[in-house]
């Protein structure tokens, strides 16, 4: 990949991802209920979620997710039911202590990683901005090394807008003032994400 065309991917990629959404809620509850390791491990998940579906599509199976309706409303039905889930565990979250269990970091963490992963691998809208996008950038003869630089740009360029998301919130009276108000704000993220779920089902 020559590399304007490269530079082309990248900003398309960044716009994509500083686009509000499921993912930014996500992000901001688990950062504000867990810390800064939990936010940054799912926004590290999210990043492997998304470069997964861009490797996914550069190498050409995208469009048959995208063609084969069946498949298709298999994974709009699920990202939409894991939207739903998340949105009604915030809705239903009950207040947290001002510390945070250091013990409990590992167990979290995972969590936070794989609702990362599992927000971004069951959005079937990746599958059709992905397919958008690279349909300018993959030939026929695109194989795993040119579908892994768009996956590292992708899933990298993801990653790193939502790490710094969670820096962000997890730093002096930023946190303090989202945690004083974490109850609203995750009341305000259920609502949010059951808005996105009954969106993506309708």
């Amino acid at each position: 990949m020559e590399f304007s065309s490269w530079l082309a991917l990248a900003a398309i990629c960044i716009m994509g991802a500083i686009s509000p959404g499921p993912s930014l809620a996500v992000v901001i509850r688990n950062t504000v209920r867990g810390g800064q390791g939990h936010g940054v491990l799912t926004a590290l998940g999210h990043g492997l979620g998304v470069g997964l579906y861009a490797l996914i599509t550069a190498l050409g199976l995208a469009l048959l997710i995208t063609r084969n309706p069946l498949l298709f409303d298999v994974i709009r039905y699920g990202g939409a039911a894991f939207l739903a889930w998340l949105g009604i565990k915030a809705l239903l979250a009950k207040p947290q202590p001002g510390t945070v269990n250091e013990g409990g970091h590992s167990v979290r963490g995972r969590q936070g990683a794989f609702e990362g992963f599992m927000v971004a691998f069951l959005n079937p809208q990746l599958a059709i901005f992905f397919v958008a996008l690279f349909s300018q950038f993959v030939r026929a003869d695109t194989g795993w090394q040119q579908g892994g630089i768009m996956m590292l740009t992708a899933g990298g360029i993801d990653a790193l807008w939502y790490v710094l998301v969670a820096l962000l919130l997890s730093r002096g009276p930023v946190l303090a003032w989202l945690k004083a108000k974490a109850a609203l704000i995750d009341k305000i993220s259920g609502l949010v994400l059951l808005a996105l779920a009954c969106k993506v089902v309708l």
